[in-house]
């Protein structure tokens, strides 16, 4: 089966284009008397794609470092062809995504692009709009991509690998044709966490009831305070605000967040991040829409102290032979999660027991200092460590539990991406098939210009 190349998976269809582009007039395929950048080039059911569309993905491409050649105007053409495809059955299928899905969904877009470029202010120069102006704009296009996203999951969520077909996959590969695996290492760590005081923990809640009360008295804005003061970095540029849907915050917060009518605010709501009041501002179904504040407890620098003391006895007690690594992560390990595996680290970006250990140099260089040098059985100094779910600072020892040498590919060591492979493969198969089945049901209309491209499709 042909594969699409991976310029095609690699382009982002919501890239904010948000010019002249979408003022779009009525008119015939090819876009009557539009300018050349904006001529309809292709239609799928009611959906057009323009010419600018396809110049915009081309531009992204170049920016990210990818190579064009004369035919990828017809690559990114296809993968639009593809995506309208899916929004168009979606539409038939009553196929939607939640206003909450929407916004939580462009909230986190924006907020990633304002980092890369500065900020908001920069955003706003950038795209010559205001902030408010984007997102009406951005909602539409989100949406489209949500849409054809849960499209694509109703095609493919039945798909299941059996041991067999991982092992089929693995024998139609040619030995000398098996990738080459990196260098691996399997990780564990023992964390201990300074200890927030009481008293440190009355002072932020007295803090959050006086800004409370000055916001219910009309002296400070909800939005104002949370924008200058509130320790969620990401909430806080968009003045505390947060779009979810129910089971996506943690307990506490989702029960104070449905408690509330719209406009209240909660009293202080206590999680494993720290400490909120919460505004609600929208509510529908499972679906909501809240601000919050949130104040971490400053921790004394003398707690970082008695935290690696806690840390050194750990460690003397595993050198003298008193306490197994397995005893020790038990009894001393302050990180629930690792802790339930014997401290395994879990590499978050494969969801794998391995690293590949060149790519832990990108990700953690301190932590690929010190693992780079230990062999197999061997603990690290003391390091500090901060946990960037729960934005808590703590000291930890990591112990090298396993490494495996460069190697090619196998089913020993590898089974898990070899699995991986064959789903793809199982995905990609069945998306060929409902292309090839949805394609004379629908509409479909496209440019002289781009007819004689070579499709992977009969478009």
């Amino acid at each position: 089966m042909q594969k699409k190349n991976t310029l095609l998976s690699a382009i982002s269809l919501l890239i904010l284009s948000f010019t002249s582009f979408s003022q779009i007039s009525e008119g015939p395929l090819g876009g009557g008397n539009l300018p050349v950048v904006d001529r309809i080039i292709a239609k799928v059911g009611e959906n057009i794609i323009l010419h600018s569309d396809i110049e915009v993905q081309k531009l992204q491409a170049m920016q990210e470092g990818y190579e064009l050649d004369y035919m990828s105007e017809c690559r990114i053409l296809e993968e639009m062809l593809y995506q309208n495809l899916l929004i168009h059955q979606a539409n038939l299928d009553s196929v939607v995504v939640s206003d909450g899905q929407v916004d939580g969904e462009m909230e986190n877009r924006l907020r990633n692009i304002e980092m890369q470029i500065g900020g908001r202010q920069q955003l706003e120069e950038f795209y010559g709009k205001t902030y408010q102006e984007i997102k009406n704009e951005f909602r539409d296009v989100i949406r489209d991509r949500l849409v054809a996203q849960k499209m694509e999951q109703t095609i493919t969520q039945e798909i299941k690998v059996t041991p067999r077909d991982v092992r089929r996959l693995f024998e139609e590969i040619p030995t000398d044709s098996l990738p080459m695996v990196n260098e691996q290492v399997s990780l564990q760590q023992i964390v201990v966490f300074p200890k927030v005081s009481q008293r440190d923990k009355n002072a932020t809640i007295t803090q959050l009831e006086k800004w409370r009360n000055d916001i219910l008295r009309g002296s400070k804005s909800f939005e104002a305070v949370a924008t200058m003061h509130s320790d969620d970095p990401g909430s806080a540029k968009q003045g505390g605000k947060i779009a979810a849907s129910r089971g996506m915050m943690v307990k506490p917060f989702e029960a104070a967040a449905f408690s509330l009518n719209v406009g209240d605010i909660s009293e202080v709501v206590e999680t494993e991040y720290g400490f909120h009041i919460i505004q609600l501002v929208e509510r529908k179904g499972d679906d909501y829409v809240v601000r919050h504040i949130l104040k971490i407890p400053e921790v004394d620098r003398s707690a970082f102290t008695q935290a690696a003391a806690v840390i050194d006895e750990c460690v003397a007690k595993i050198e003298a032979g008193e306490l197994t690594w397995e005893q020790a992560v038990a009894i001393y390990s302050e990180d629930e999660v690792s802790k339930q595996n014997q401290g395994t680290i879990i590499n978050p970006y494969s969801g794998e027991l391995f690293w590949d250990v060149a790519a832990l140099g990108q990700i953690d260089k301190e932590l690929h200092a010190q693992v780079n040098r230990m062999d197999e059985g061997f603990i690290s100094q003391p390091m500090l460590f901060s946990d960037p779910q729960r934005r808590k600072e703590g000291i930890r020892i990591v112990r090298v539990k396993s490494r495996r040498p460069p190697h090619r590919a196998n089913l020993k060591d590898d089974y898990t991406v070899i699995k991986r492979a064959a789903e793809n493969r199982k995905k990609e198969e069945a998306i060929e098939r409902w292309v090839n089945e949805t394609i004379p049901t629908a509409y479909i209309r496209i440019d002289e210009k781009f007819r004689s491209c070579q499709y992977l499709y009969n478009w």
